[in-house]
């Protein structure tokens, strides 16, 4: 028999469906402020997996994610599922990636009942949701101004961690330390594990990123044993990279950039070229070893210093795995995207 479920004092019984709005505090205005949460149990007992998104509140492509997820209607063979597309609630009402505190709320975690608004809220995830789970996958996408390649980062010297993240289905593994304060470490720390898939961009929709986490997000649950197994298209491989480095601005200027995401680069290489108002060339930037480009800046403008282009490093299989990312760009699923057009995902 599955073990009882309980959260935000509702019980979901095996073979149930439930809607759920788990409080967390209140507006100035009286308002209740609550998480929403959508639980799926299968009557046969087995894992527990929980899927989040918008826990920096202007990463949406992870809401619509969980969208597509609620609206595919997922038939679970065995376990439960708890979909929560919306963690950090107030940043998505404010368009922000930080709680009404000026916190991060992915630095508050484990959190505590007497601390501050982020740290209240992420106690109340934590105990209310990961608690009961074996699983999770955390959705995520770049900072503002910031666009990342399909990616899942994980602790990948776990051999069963691993295998859930090659199963995902992007060509990108990055094998990633634990941050102090993260819903992932506080999440490992209590024996859930956890995979942190990256996509996209910040207050915006990617149909890359939302198709690969959506049948990622399926292929995890199909290794897992809770769904049918998935009849896959050509695999995409995964491959690991131990190590990634930020290539930042070496002056202040307007940049013209010659590589993309998913780019191959050598050492050397040119990666942009910061110039000035006039048009004169200040410096170039350039890359320190050869890699696949998994982050990049969006915005043309630079401070010595910035950040500009996040390079993976992956040794001799580096032209493998940019042939992957080709491979994975043109897998964009047209169906897919006219069934989300008609209401039918």
């Amino acid at each position: 028999m599955a073990t009882p479920l309980m959260i935000a004092g509702v019980e979901i019984l095996p073979g149930e469906r439930k809607q759920l709005k788990l409080p967390v505090a209140r507006l100035y205005t009286d308002t209740q402020m609550s998480i929403p949460v959508h639980v799926t149990r299968a009557r046969k007992d087995g894992p527990t997996v929980f899927v989040s998104a918008a826990v920096h509140g202007d990463e949406l492509n992870g809401i619509e994610i969980i969208r597509r997820l609620i609206a595919h209607d997922v038939k679970l063979t065995k376990g439960t599922l708890i979909l929560v597309p919306m963690v950090n609630v107030y940043g998505v009402l404010n368009q922000s990636r930080y709680m009404p505190d000026r916190r991060d709320l992915n630095r508050c975690f484990p959190g505590s009942t007497k601390g501050s608004l982020a740290g209240r809220l992420a106690h109340t995830f934590l105990n209310e949701i990961v608690q009961h789970c074996d699983y999770g996958i955390d959705l995520h996408t770049g900072a503002i101004h910031r666009s990342n390649l399909p990616q899942v980062r994980a602790d990948l010297d776990d051999e069963q961690t691993r295998a859930l993240a090659e199963s995902f289905g992007v060509p990108v593994l990055l094998n990633a330390n634990l941050r102090d304060g993260s819903l992932r470490e506080a999440a490992v720390q209590r024996g859930t594990r956890i995979l942190l898939y990256e996509a996209g961009q910040a207050l915006r929709f990617d149909e890359l990123s939302i198709q690969n986490g959506f049948k990622g997000t399926l292929n995890v649950l199909s290794a897992l044993g809770m769904i049918r197994k998935r009849r896959a298209k050509r695999r995409i491989e995964p491959f690991v990279a131990n190590r990634s480095d930020w290539m930042r601005a070496t002056a202040s200027g307007f940049v013209q950039e010659f590589v993309t995401l998913g780019s191959l680069v050598e050492k050397n290489e040119v990666l942009a070229s910061i110039n000035s108002p006039l048009g004169d060339v200040i410096d170039q930037v350039r890359s320190s070893r050869s890699g696949i480009v998994i982050g990049k800046q969006n915005i043309p403008l630079v401070q010595e210093g910035d950040a500009m282009y996040h390079i993976a490093y992956f040794g001799d299989a580096a032209d493998d795995v940019a042939e992957h990312i080709e491979r994975m760009q043109d897998q964009v699923d047209p169906v897919l995207l006219t069934e989300v057009t008609e209401g039918q995902v």
